[in-house]
């Protein structure tokens, strides 16, 4: 193909000046996997673009003031009462501002739909274990994505001042107020004075779209595009697949094709969740008033686990010389945040202390072959799931017609019981699905057809696999987990085994190690570092 001579001289121009040839021949030629879980991380980056697009419209009309007016806008119902100009100027975008409803719930639609992806794509992650070596630092951006997200959601919607967002912030009022010691100055730093004053919704718009959003485009291209171009990209095991070559297709043409005809997916769906189903209708909830609350009162779904933990937190308290500690504020909106972040942040360095795999890891794995870690997933995700259930307790009160005590009770012991009996339940599973594997290896995919043979038996056909479904269960594969500690000698433990902390490493390690599944032949990929008389010298001195 020939390049027309001005886009030729202005390519050599930019090379000359900033040296990117060589970098585009590598990137047009960097090969992308044909798998529709790898989809899931764009959906963010695109709900991202769109949560920016339209926030820049909004910002055009927004006023974020608490001085008091009279509205006169509109719409009828409130016309004349007294409210914050946040409120009266979010009205006025609502009803006065061609298309500003569409791009109001755009905005918040978006913003919902790149929540729920950053979930799913953290989940992804998770069971297939795309966070070890050398993609830890790309799963702790991920993690700081997800909770500065998560509080700028909170951040927007309190922004409106309506009666709704007034009641989330007098929540945020509390749980800073709880805080040991410097609750009080951090709430008056916070709010310019006492609850609610008059700085606190300018306050949260800097934060909302300045602070916050500054961080976010310095993050998100490293998590997304730097940290991803310039490692090799995960696959799935499957033929052709292996933990050194990646099997897929260039960037140019062919994904670049595909990822923009994704982000037209992306605005057209949300477009339309924006159009037809309604969402954060202010003018329904009025403006905000200290003294009023309307029942039923819901966050958006990704502050929900933390409502619900409010709620099914029994009412503990703890004096001792002179003060309080509000054990049912700080538990559920401190230490479970704190609990539950902290523990995402730091599973990948704990499962390779666990597993003493140090190795670099560009093949993922299927979460069945792993039953111990896809447990552990499933055991979280019924925690946070639980909590979020609760925040609803009063709603399912009301519509099933039973007690709310009823309600909290069963919360309180699904967050308890739940995930462990998710743990044993996906183990299971896990199991079963290995095994399955494993027949069909061995015998073939039933078809549905029976055979009568001809001394009257019945038998089904069984189809015989072809390579690519068989290339997940039995190719190579790099091992998940080592196993650790050596053993005893003349009935003499090694001086490592008497540490209370080594044995607790090497029972877990013997756990995890448990149903790890294996290739049918027995084999899989033994890097250098893992040859018998390298692990010899790693785990004992080695014999004269």
């Amino acid at each position: 193909m020939t390049v027309p001579k001005p886009l030729g001289a202005a390519g050599r121009a930019g090379d000359e000046r900033f040296g990117g040839a060589a970098f585009l021949r590598k990137a047009f030629r960097k090969a992308f996997p044909d798998h529709w879980s790898f989809l899931l991380g764009e959906i963010a980056l695109y709900s991202f673009v769109i949560v920016l697009l339209t926030g820049v419209f909004l910002t055009l009309f927004f006023k974020p003031s608490m001085v008091e007016v009279h509205y006169d806008g509109s719409y009828a119902p409130l016309r004349g009462v007294r409210m914050s100009e946040a409120y009266a100027s979010t009205l006025h975008i609502s009803f006065d501002v061609r298309g500003g409803l569409l791009m109001r719930q755009l905005h918040h639609w978006a913003t919902v739909v790149f929540l729920g992806a950053i979930v799913i794509h953290l989940l992804r992650n998770f069971f297939t274990g795309a966070f070890r070596k050398p993609r830890e630092l790309n799963w702790l951006i991920g993690i700081v994505l997800f909770m500065l997200v998560m509080v700028n959601g909170l951040f927007g919607y309190s922004l409106p001042d309506d009666l709704l967002s007034g009641t989330g912030i007098r929540i945020l009022e509390g749980v800073i107020l709880s805080i040991p010691v410097v609750g009080s100055y951090a709430l008056m730093f916070l709010f310019g004075g006492e609850f609610p004053g008059t700085e606190i919704i300018p306050r949260l718009y800097v934060i909302h779209i300045l602070l916050i959003p500054g961080i976010l485009l310095a993050l998100v291209p490293l998590h997304a595009v730097v940290l991803t171009w310039r490692q090799t990209h995960t696959q799935f095991p499957g033929k052709g697949s292996t933990n050194r070559t990646v099997r897929g297709y260039p960037f140019f043409p062919v994904f670049i094709g595909k990822t923009t005809a994704y982000f037209l997916w992306t605005l057209g769906v949300t477009a339309l969740l924006a159009t037809f189903f309604q969402i954060n209708p202010i003018w329904l909830f009025g403006p905000y008033d200290p003294g009023a609350i309307s029942a039923g009162s819901q966050p958006d779904w990704y502050m929900g686990w933390m409502e619900g933990a409010l709620r099914i937190m029994p009412s503990w308290e703890i004096s001792a010389f002179g003060h309080t500690l509000p054990m049912s504020v700080i538990v559920p909106a401190l230490v479970v945040p704190g609990v539950l972040f902290t523990g995402l942040a730091a599973y990948p360095f704990l499962e390779r202390w666990v597993t003493g795999d140090h190795e670099i890891h560009h093949l993922l794995d299927r979460p069945r072959d792993v039953p111990a870690r896809t447990g552990i997933g499933m055991a979280g995700v019924v925690f946070y799931g639980g909590l979020w259930a609760a925040g609803g307790n009063d709603v399912i009160a009301y519509k099933f017609d039973i007690p709310l005590f009823w309600t909290t009770w069963f919360f309180r012991g699904l967050v308890i019981l739940g995930p462990v009996l998710a743990y044993v339940i996906a183990y299971r599973i896990c199991l079963g699905l290995q095994l399955r594997d494993r027949a069909m290896v061995a015998h073939g995919l039933e078809t549905g057809t029976i055979r009568m043979s001809p001394e009257g038996g019945f038998s089904e056909v069984e189809r015989p696999l072809s390579d690519e479904e068989l290339a997940p269960v039995t190719d190579p594969r790099p091992a998940p987990a080592l196993p650790i500690g050596r053993p005893e000698r003349h009935g003499v433990a090694p001086p490592e085994a008497r540490r209370p902390l080594h044995r607790v490493r090497v029972a877990l390690n013997r756990r995890f190690l448990a149903d790890v599944a294996e290739p049918p032949n027995g084999h899989r990929d033994a890097p250098p570092e893992e040859t018998p008389g390298h692990r010899k010298a790693l785990d004992e001195p080695a014999e004269p």
